[in-house]
């Protein structure tokens, strides 16, 4: 099984690893009909905006978010993933690419944003560093920007069993890639209540997408920045 020094060191690998079969996950028949009400919802929220993605992946969501959007830079730590982003015939044409940490956004220079999109990042990042992270994203954002953060619940029989939950009350799945190997993978799933905790003073406001019975695999929340 894959085991690095660190879970940043340890997700990295994963996702570089993961880069050519990650959207394999979008294909669960079950969430489906979540996926198509969250992707006609994103880009009414950031139509005509300047928009920074944290952890674009492979772009899956840049797609459907950026498709009325002024600017969009979808950032990623790993080229592999971005890579595949990047070849993408149906993404906008506003859409722009960086290889940049989530944790810091360094390599952006002075650039501020009038919107944020954080899709299925907040749950890969440790508990100890959740204010650190939303510390660095909501500096570059303008008061009253729209952040967007979207991510899993956990649903019995859809999503990967919970194997361990360390001293830190950070949960770890045991995932296995095509090629066979095997990774622990950081993946926490917060409830509403410990979001609107952790985002606490940054955001004004919180609006959550649904309720708590919609969508069944997925929470949304559109926090607007103090």
């Amino acid at each position: 099984m894959a085991s690095l020094a660190s879970p940043e060191a340890s997700m990295a690998a994963y996702y570089a690893a993961r880069a050519a079969e990650y959207e394999a996950v979008y294909a669960k028949p079950e969430r489906q009909a979540d996926l198509r009400l969250l992707e006609a919802w994103l880009p009414g929220v950031f139509a005509g905006r300047r928009v920074l993605e944290v952890a674009a992946g492979t772009g899956w969501w840049s797609v459907h978010g950026a498709r009325d959007a002024a600017f969009w830079l979808a950032t990623d730590l790993n080229p592999e993933t971005l890579a595949v982003a990047r070849a993408k015939a149906a993404m906008p044409r506003c859409v722009r690419f960086a290889t940049a940490d989530a944790y810091t956004l360094d390599g952006l220079g002075p650039q501020r944003f009038d919107a944020a999109f954080v899709g299925f990042w907040w749950s890969h990042v440790p508990r100890a560093r959740l204010a650190g992270w939303l510390d660095a994203l909501f500096a570059r954002l303008a008061p009253g920007a729209p952040a967007v953060f979207i991510d899993n619940r956990f649903v019995e029989g859809s999503s990967t069993p919970i194997a361990e939950v360390d001293a830190q009350g950070d949960c770890w799945q045991l995932r296995r890639l095509d090629d066979g190997s095997r990774h622990r993978v950081l993946k926490n799933h917060p409830a509403r209540a410990e979001v609107e905790a952790a985002l606490g003073a940054r955001a004004a406001r919180c609006d959550w997408f649904g309720d708590d019975a919609l969508p069944r695999h997925y929470w949304a929340v559109r926090a607007q920045a103090a």
